[in-house]
């Protein structure tokens, strides 16, 4: 995985995984990979994968049973898609609507590009 430097690891790390929850690589109620196998598969300490984990369950996305591994939580899937909404709402949307107005991209033509993924000739 290549790392974003802006950005601390273990945020990166549970961005990873919950969108694996919303792509259902990792469905709702299931076990997801173990610590050491998600740090040797990254690349990264299991210290800084823990810290992912520890996140991720503050934000009830996944749940620990004792001596069997980390669930997604039942649920998880909305909740990842509420804070992903959220974050692109007030960080990303902002930054294209000044490029758009920026560019003086007219509507149709954004449109276009949103709803049928038309390129601009």
């Amino acid at each position: 995985m290549n790392f974003d430097e802006h950005k601390p690891i273990y945020l990166q790390i549970a961005d990873l995984i919950c969108e694996k929850i919303l792509n259902d690589a990792y469905p709702e109620d299931e076990r997801v990979p173990s610590i050491r196998d998600m740090g040797s598969l990254l690349g990264v300490n299991p210290n800084t994968v823990m810290r992912s984990f520890e996140y991720l369950k503050t934000i009830e996305v996944i749940y620990d049973k004792r001596g069997v591994g980390f669930f997604v939580t039942p649920g998880a899937k909305q909740v990842v898609k509420n804070i992903f909404k959220q974050a692109f709402l007030n960080e990303e949307l902002p930054q294209i609507v000044k490029k758009v107005k920026l560019l003086d991209i007219d509507s149709e033509t954004l449109y276009n590009h949103i709803v049928h993924g038309q390129q601009s000739r």
